[in-house]
Parts: C-alpha cells; structure tokens; sequence
C-alpha cells in the first residue's frame, strides 16, 4: 500500500466540522479503497493570544483516527489578517518536525497540499526535506484572490514549478492556472464528488412542512422557495440575491445557508429592501438538512464573483434543484443543458430574470438530478489514486 502525507488548512475540526468538508470526503474515499494510506496534517493557525473563536480553534487542535484517516493538528502562530504572506513559513516549522517523525516510522512515497496557498509553499517545503514528488491542488480562491498578490504569487510560482503534478477542480481554474504563469503541462483535472444517498430529489408533499418545523420558519406551500449555499462573504454574491428578491414575486421566499462576515450587512440590507420577512439566515446546517433545504427549493441562486467548482452546485442538481448561477469558475462546466438551469449576469435584475425563467417554466427534476450522475466520491477518489499513481511512474 502506497502512503501519502496530504497538508490541508481546509479541514473539518471540532470547533469547525463544516469547514472543508469537502477535502475531507475526498482524501476518506481515497483511504476507503485500500490501495492508498493517507495522513492529513491539518494546521491550526491562532494567534499568540487565543481570543474569540480562536481560543475554541485551539482546543480543537486534536489527532486522531477520522473515518479511517490518520489526522494531525499541531497549531502555528497567526496573525490575522495581515499575516498571509508568511503563512507558509509558519506553517512549514510547524509541521516539519511532525513529518520527519511520520516518515521515519512508516514512509511516505507523496506529499500532497490540498490548496494552493498557503498549504502549497508549505508543502514545497516539506516535500524537499523528505526528497519526496509533490503534488498541489487549486480549487479557487487560492488562484483568483492569492495568485494577485505579487509575494504569494511568487510563493506559488516556485512551488508549482517544484510540484510532479498540479490538480485543478475544473477546467476554466487549469486555464486561470495558467495565465498567473503555473507551468499547463503539469495540470490535470479532478473534478469534486457528491454524496449521493444524501445528495437526492427528496419531493414530497409534507417536505416543506416538515422543513419549517425543522428550521422554525414558514414555508408556504405555493410560495416560490429560493436558496444560496454559501459562506456570507461579499465574493459568494448574497447582496445581489436580496437585491433580485425584491424583483420577484412577493411571496418569494429566500434561504440563506451559511455564516461569514456580511451577515450583519446582508441583514440590513434586507431591511432596507423591505424583504427581511421573506430571507431566512439559517446559518450552517447540519449536513442532512442541506438536502432538505436544497430539494425544497425551485433554484439554488449563487451570483460569485469567482469560483473553483462549487461543491453546492453539484449538490443543488443532484437534488434536482436548477441554478442561477454567473459565469464564474466551472459554471459552463456543470450548467450543461437547460435542465441545469441559467448562467446570468452578475447583476440583480438577470437574476431576477434567471429565477423567473425558472420558475415559469420549472424542468423535470428528474432530468436536473440526472446532470449530476457524473459526481461521486467514489469516481472522485478512482481519479485521485490514478493520478498519484502516475506522479510515481
């Protein structure tokens, strides 16, 4: 059995179990099939002073055994907000110690980053301490927010070009990729996976009876149900969704799920568009009432500004829920056909137009879920172990 060390900042831990979750059900799939051990080394960044969430982050920073994973969270000293370009370096000294120990008592044949900044430079390092290939996935963010600013991108740049391999999350991100000047050739794509016994059209008649007595909100049987799947950060585009809403029906309904720093804005902002009774701010769900949610609704709307390709755009098709989505990351990627639903201006108006489209002329759901029949972690996870292979031929 090969064994591979996988760095990930983007982890699910206890004070964040839906953080990354994503990262996590990928590299659970590649242990599942046996012909791969992997180890997570997850970095905890806290400051020197463990204030707010950071003081839970900290008492979060435990091993353990995680659905068949080995998974380590040594911490590392943060700065908040202003330390981003010596992340890598506070992370690599935290974690090279823990390494060698690793690869001293069972060694590894890949170390892997699972994002590319500032988990790849980290990575970079490590690999070349252990004299092991490399390899650095991108899934977003890390190329569109990072890759622009000059000292991470030189970071980045260096590792790339260290890496036996790069993985993209889609194809419109390998070509991003590559414009901020990471070597095309060493690209390849691997696209994300979908729980599919959860991830299904869940229709039913009490559905959305049975959701409002969940969540504690009224959901009307007839009144049109809209619903975004994001953290609240200005990129994911929920102000522009508050915006459109009071250019749709007035029975529409808007379910926000997520939590992040626009709250409060987003908040006002609906009250200044004297549509705050019809948006709920559900914060993060548990992850068996997403599908609920997402299968309640007639659109899962996610107007970003950039993106990789969104795990909640996979999840809302599977469920057969269509997207109004902008022309961003992967979207051509995933909306496909008209039963995938519109790809739209990044403007509140063809939102409204995108979503009333829809709901005047609704696609089968069955035909919607069906364009998601592409995605699982078990293909995800077939693909990774290829790919790895590959990078050790």
């Amino acid at each position: 059995m090969k064994r591979v060390l996988s760095l990930a900042t983007l982890y699910p831990n206890a004070a964040a179990p839906r953080f990354g979750t994503f990262v996590a059900r990928s590299l659970e799939a590649l242990a599942a099939r046996g012909d791969w051990q992997v180890t997570v080394i997850n970095p905890i960044g806290v400051p020197p002073v463990a204030f707010g969430r950071y003081r839970a982050l900290k008492a979060a920073a435990i091993d353990g055994v995680e659905h068949g994973v080995e998974v380590y969270r040594p911490t590392f000293p943060l700065i908040p907000k202003i330390g981003g370009r010596i992340n890598p370096g506070l992370i690599a000294r935290a974690v090279l110690q823990l390494a060698r120990r690793l690869h001293a008592g069972a060694p590894f044949d890949l170390i892997d980053a699972q994002f590319f900044y500032p988990d790849g430079p980290a990575a970079a390092r490590v690999a070349t301490e252990l004299g092991l290939p490399l390899s650095i996935k991108a899934r977003g963010a890390d190329i569109h927010y990072w890759g622009a600013q000059p000292q991470a991108h030189e970071q980045m740049i260096t590792a790339g070009r260290q890496a036996a391999g790069l993985l993209a999350v889609c194809g419109a991100l390998a070509d991003d990729m590559a414009t901020i000047g990471l070597p095309r050739e060493k690209i390849a794509l691997h696209y994300t996976g979908l729980d599919r016994n959860r991830f299904r059209p869940l229709q039913h008649a009490q559905l959305r009876r049975r959701l409002g007595r969940e969540l504690k909100i009224a959901l009307p049987d007839g009144a049109p149900v809209l619903a975004t799947v994001g953290a609240l950060i200005r990129r994911k585009g929920q102000a522009l969704v508050i915006e459109a809403l009071s250019h749709l029906p007035g029975d529409t309904v808007l379910l926000l799920v997520g939590r992040g720093e626009d709250e409060a804005a987003l908040r006002s902002l609906a009250r200044t568009r004297g549509v705050a009774d019809r948006v709920h701010f559900l914060g993060s769900l548990d992850h068996d009432l997403v599908p609920l949610v997402l299968s309640a609704a007639d659109a899962m709307v996610l107007p970003s500004s950039s993106e990789g390709l969104a795990n909640a755009w996979v999840e809302a098709l599977a469920c057969g829920t269509p997207l109004v989505i902008t022309d961003a990351g992967g979207a051509r990627e995933v909306v496909t056909a008209p039963e995938a639903g519109r790809i739209v201006a990044r403007d509140p108006l063809a939102i409204a137009d995108g979503v009333r489209e829809l709901l005047e002329d609704p696609p089968m759901r069955e035909a919607t879920a069906a364009l998601a029949e592409r995605f699982s972690w078990q293909a995800n996870a077939a693909a990774l172990a290829q790919y790895y292979e590959s990078l050790l031929a």
